[in-house]
């Protein structure tokens, strides 16, 4: 949909947007809030303004009620609520109109029955709300009976409860579902606060789902949270900085990168808010990008790229932590580093895992045992099983990982060396000459190879797991096979959603992985 942007600072001739997915982006009072009303009024035969939190309530007419009046407004508000309707919010709203569609469908579909036999049920509204809706909340299910909806936990020996007892956060992601499902054809669904009470890792999949369910329509998200505009993939994204209410004009300019914002906007939006942590890569798909945020809630992750680049962000960020008021970490791979390196960058509040690869941290037994047991296979005799396969693959490879780590200890030991300070041409070629004295490479490889052997011959999985750089360890030891999963991806995701649901499973994972980390 093309979009006629409102009013821009310093500018005379419209601005015009061509996007399915626009994202408006601005700390708390920049004015993402009027920039999306104003964008209501302006396509008002086709636009919808969807507040979450609003939502829930029931607006009152009354402003700004005095103490002397309170007690007058209070009787009147009983005699008001004795005599006629009460108010009802938006959210009781939709459920009264989707009870009613239900009861008409049921109607119809009984009629048509004495008509034709054996026809299929329709899928209604709630039919289609309850399918997204128990993906977000994986331990209940929606039953509705007649004139009402129940909440079943899935957990055995739980009470149902009705729909109006939902909490606020399970009501947020129905009224969410439902608006969508309601917005006319071509709608411009303008979403205020799209994150506000949905826990992080549900809000993502929730618009995911919301968005696949409305192709037609083009989705405005008003968001102060950074994680969830990067989330929107293929979206157009604006920076509000500022609002001038008394000119009806904003200050605010189109972010062109789809994968990073200004240092700038972090710097406004989580001066006072979330702290970060930095972690290494650029594609949003990959292992560390989907499994950092679930281990680290309480942060912000950003990607950065190369893992130079995290360490220099992240140590800036800490000499500068008084003045940020912000706490900052990072994660970089281990690669091979040596325990100085390691104990050096930890010192810096850069976590490396103790682990080779960040696939590894799902090799690590806890995390293979949580696993196998939701798939309801018996958690010893998969991880035996893996065990064994994984120092089968290592010791099949154990001199091309000697080797690995073999070169980058000569690497830093070279580094060392050269890094010695020499004043003139001939100091230099003479300490270029003296290298090979002082670079025992031979000593290191036998160093490396005794402690490689030796892990194989005692079994000692952590360790073959903090030097064994191999990507495809986890498809090659079939783990997958073994816990009933087709492949890596699946296993991923399954650890994932566990992450997810936030019960004690995710917490056996979450603690396994953060101690790994050194976290």
């Amino acid at each position: 949909m093309e979009l006629i942007l409102p009013a821009k600072q310093d500018t005379t001739e419209p601005i015009t947007i061509n996007t399915k997915v626009l994202v408006v982006i601005g700390a708390n009072g920049a004015g993402k809030s009027s920039f999306g009303r104003a964008l209501q009024k302006q396509y008002k035969e086709k636009s919808i303004f969807v507040s979450g939190m609003h939502a829930l309530f029931i607006d009152s007419d009354e402003k700004d009620v005095s103490a002397e009046g309170y007690e007058l407004l209070h009787l009147q508000s009983i005699v008001t609520k004795r005599i006629f309707m009460p108010k009802i919010s938006e959210y009781e709203k939709l459920i009264l109109r989707l009870q009613e569609e239900e009861f008409e469908t049921a109607v119809k579909f009984k009629e048509d029955c004495k008509q034709t036999k054996n026809l299929t049920p329709p899928i209604t509204k709630i039919d289609v709300i309850q399918g997204i809706w128990e993906k977000m909340f994986t331990h209940n299910r929606l039953v509705h009976k007649s004139g009402f909806i129940e909440i079943i936990s899935t957990n055995r020996n739980s009470d149902s409860y009705k729909a109006g007892r939902m909490s606020d956060g399970e009501k947020i992601v129905f009224y969410l579902i439902g608006t969508a499902l309601y917005a006319p054809k071509d709608a411009l669904l303008i979403i205020e606060e799209p994150e506000i009470l949905l826990h992080d890792s549900i809000k993502n999949q929730l618009w995911n789902e919301i968005e696949a369910l409305r192709p037609d329509c083009t989705f405005v998200y008003l968001t102060h949270d950074i994680n969830f505009a990067s989330s929107r993939r293929n979206s157009k994204r604006i920076w509000i900085r500022s609002y001038n209410a008394d000119a009806v004009i904003w200050d605010y300019e189109q972010i062109e990168s789809n994968d990073n914002f200004p240092e700038e906007l972090y710097m406004e939006i989580l001066g006072s808010r979330k702290p970060i942590l930095f972690i290494e890569g650029t594609d949003t798909n990959s292992i560390d990008s989907q499994l950092y945020p679930l281990i680290f809630p309480d942060y912000t992750v950003k990607s950065m790229g190369g893992c130079q680049k995290v360490i220099e962000t992240t140590k800036a960020s800490v000499q500068l932590k008084d003045f940020l008021t912000l706490d900052t970490r990072g994660i970089v791979d281990r690669d091979r580093r040596t325990q100085g390196e390691i104990d050096y960058l930890r010192e810096q509040h850069i976590y490396v895992p103790n682990v080779a690869e960040v696939e590894n941290l799902l090799l690590l037994e806890p995390v293979i045992k949580t696993v196998a047991c939701r798939m309801l296979k018996d958690p010893e005799v998969v991880f035996k099983q893996v065990k064994e396969n994984v120092i089968r693959m290592f010791v099949k490879e154990i001199d091309s990982q000697v080797i690995l780590h073999a070169k980058h200890l000569v690497k830093k030991k070279l580094e060392i060396t050269v890094d010695k300070k020499i004043n003139t041409v001939d100091e230099l070629a003479e300490h270029i000459e003296n290298i090979q004295n002082n670079v025992h490479v031979n000593e290191i490889y036998d160093k490396i190879k005794k402690d490689f052997t030796q892990y194989a011959e005692e079994g000692d999985y952590k360790n073959i797991l903090r030097v064994y750089n191999q990507k495809g360890v986890l498809p090659q030891c079939r783990l997958c096979s073994l816990c009933g999963l087709n492949n890596k991806e699946s296993y991923l995701n399954l650890v994932l959603s566990i992450l997810k649901e936030n019960e004690e499973d995710a917490k056996i994972i979450r603690d396994t992985i953060k101690e790994s980390l050194g976290a």
